[in-house]
């Protein structure tokens, strides 16, 4: 290869230019709990604390002993991780511990079956794929009524039957028409209304990946916008807003005429049509700047899908495996759901795996006929899971205490220093390690740098490339709430690592409050 290639960035380089701007193109040579490691200009190894942890994918730290043990074990002996088309008895044994967990969150024994894959946004696919194929056999269902419906009014028309008034006005057919222009109409109706296709519901603020199907249901305009055309079609529901999301319930519902006979008269009833694909839910909102979804509004959502038959689709990619205090976020405020997606730190930080669990009513039994995954399923990733499952189950779920604990008291900590510069931050929010912490808007700075960063959004990227030069911290940004930083430390976060916390958003805070935008950006 010709040096004039080697040379250039080739791997996302206009990325690599804008963290280079405020010094976050940092090459990290080693990891290990909380702590990240790199190499500075004299060859010495300096630490930083890493807060965003793989956006919450590390939920046991960097590197965790007994997973990377777990992880040699299976490599020395060889495990296969090409196995395609046999039998896999991990994955089953990795549904059967989701399932219990499950059980024991929800109160319920209703089994949920598992569809793997590699990632959050491809369980999203996958979800979308699934609830689409459960919603077509609704849909033929539905179609076979109208169809028999026909038959047997064509029939009892032939006998000497009638049609009543109300149908042809239904229909809008004028009282004259015959039986044929009736039967033209409703086949007509049906398929025109069943060719359609589905409407998916999320909410305002949330974030399901970045893939053709998933990144529709991400609120992100930035991020949609440029593929609306490839898109599927989604109405988005601002939280809290009840009328709001009855309104496009009712602007959205459509139902087909299913002709009766009743004795001599020909009727018809009216059939709600399987419009919604699904309504996809964060019980804790990541990318929004880490809001947690109000009990009450979630309990509306649940009742909305119960009457419109669309699934509730639980994403807990990142609010779930223990983060919240609870091994699923949801169940702490009460929800079930009728598909739940998991990834992140299901892979230990070291696998990458994903699974997509549907309540056993709603399994269609030929999706794992027509979808395929070439790296989901295998044994590395599941036994691998597998153990970070026992580790977070351990000691009669040690963890999920251990993340409420460690939440709380960084929680604390980070209101304290919103106590003390109020002028400066906003709000501070989230349970357990996934906590928010908002800046005031500083579009408005007396310092022009500040100021100009904040207008042109990359106020997050100079906070966070001060905070690494300065204090050592690892901290980013949410994606749709740019002044949020996240929090989403290991379990492992210790009183040290919430010192070390408190004294860099200190300063911070004190540098903003002085805007004294040339220490931000390092140009003092």
């Amino acid at each position: 290869m010709g040096s004039s290639v080697a040379e250039l960035e080739l791997a996302e380089p206009y990325l690599r230019e804008v963290l280079g701007t405020v010094g976050l193109d940092v090459e990290y040579l080693r990891a290990s709990g909380n702590t990240l490691f790199y190499q500075d200009a004299a060859g010495n190894e300096v630490p930083v604390l890493d807060l965003a942890c793989g956006f919450g994918s590390l939920i046991l730290g960097h590197h965790h002993p007994e997973v990377v043990a777990r992880a040699k074990e299976l490599l020395d002996s060889q495990v296969p991780v090409h196995a395609q088309f046999s039998r896999h008895s991990y994955a089953n044994d990795l549904a059967a511990v989701l399932n219990r967990i499950i059980a024991r969150e929800t109160g319920s024994s209703e089994p949920y079956w598992a569809i793997f894959g590699n990632s959050g946004a491809e369980s999203v696919e996958i979800s979308i794929k699934h609830a689409e194929m459960e919603r077509g056999a609704r849909l033929a269902e539905l179609v076979s009524e109208v169809e028999a419906g026909v038959a047997a009014a064509r029939a009892a028309v032939g006998r000497g039957a009638t049609v009543a008034p109300e149908v042809f006005a239904a229909l809008g057919l004028p009282a004259t028409a015959g039986f044929d222009a009736v039967a033209d109409a409703v086949t007509t109706r049906t398929a025109d209304l069943t060719g359609r296709a589905p409407v998916f519901l999320a909410l305002e603020g949330g974030f399901h990946g970045k893939l053709v199907g998933s990144i529709q249901l991400t609120h992100n305009e930035g991020y949609r916008t440029p593929f609306t055309r490839l898109a599927a079609r989604c109405r988005f529901v601002a939280v809290g807003d009840v009328a709001g999301l009855r309104a496009i319930v009712e602007q959205e519902s459509r139902s087909l005429t299913v002709l009766t006979v009743d004795g001599d008269a020909v009727t018809g009833v009216e059939r709600a049509l399987p419009v919604f694909g699904g309504f996809f839910v964060e019980p804790i909102q990541g990318e929004a700047g880490i809001r947690v979804l109000p009990a009450e509004f979630g309990a509306e959502i649940s009742r909305v899908c119960e009457e419109t038959g669309a699934p509730l689709i639980m994403d807990e990619i990142q609010s779930g495996m223990g983060r919240s205090g609870a091994f699923l976020a949801s169940s702490r405020i009460g929800l079930r759901g009728d598909y739940y997606l998991l990834a992140k730190s299901l892979g230990g930080g070291i696998a990458k795996s994903s699974v997509m669990l549907v309540r056993g009513e709603r399994y269609q039994r030929d999706f794992e006929l027509a979808h395929s995954s070439t790296f989901a399923k295998d044994a590395f990733s599941c036994h691998v899971a597998l153990k970070v499952v026992e580790l977070l189950e351990a000691d009669g779920g040690a963890a999920y205490r251990m993340a409420a604990e460690r939440g709380a008291a960084l929680k604390s900590r980070l209101e304290k220093v919103r106590g003390d510069f109020d002028d400066v931050v906003l709000d501070v929010r989230g349970e357990g390690l996934m906590l928010g912490f908002e800046f005031r808007d500083q579009s408005s700075s007396p310092s022009a740098q500040i100021a100009q960063t904040a207008q042109e959004g990359f106020f997050g990227f100079a906070v966070a490339g001060y905070a690494l030069r300065t204090h050592r911290l690892r901290l980013f940004q949410t994606a749709s709430a740019m002044n949020t930083f996240r929090f989403e430390p290991s379990i492992f976060l210790s009183d040290a690592e919430i010192d070390q916390i408190d004294s860099g958003l200190r300063d911070i805070c004190a540098l903003l409050r002085a805007a004294d935008g040339e220490r931000l950006m390092g140009t003092s």
